[in-house]
């Protein structure tokens, strides 16, 4: 099983990304997918995950800024990321989790929002 991100890079404070997590060697089935984040310096911190089932969840931070949305052709999720603070930049993570399986993580793809 991979996760692959995609979707990183540098924008200005109050712009739109969208990071991407494409799962291979196994189908999104009986798991969810969580995106963490690490800025410098700091903890890990818990963004938002979607469930196989298609339940988001978002921390307080993300609230009605982020959206998490899945394609299950192409077997990816998605991090929709708008109206982004220079206080978002932090390295991105992909976290997998399968029933059965376990944890899968991706490599990481860092964001840089500036003011």
């Amino acid at each position: 099983v991979q996760v692959v991100e995609s979707g990183g890079g540098l924008v200005q404070a109050g712009g739109s990304l969208r990071l991407s997590c494409a799962v291979s060697g196994t189908m999104f089935t009986d798991g969810a997918m969580t995106w963490y984040r690490q800025a410098p310096g700091e903890q890990y911190e818990m963004v938002a995950s979607i469930t196989s089932a298609g339940k988001a969840n978002y921390a307080d931070s993300a609230k009605g800024r982020f959206t998490v949305s899945g394609d299950d052709d192409t077997n990816t999720r998605y991090l929709q990321m708008n109206s982004l603070k220079p206080e978002d930049t932090a390295v991105y993570y992909c976290n997998l989790w399968l029933l059965n399986y376990g944890h899968f993580w991706g490599q990481g793809t860092q964001i840089t929002v500036s003011s």
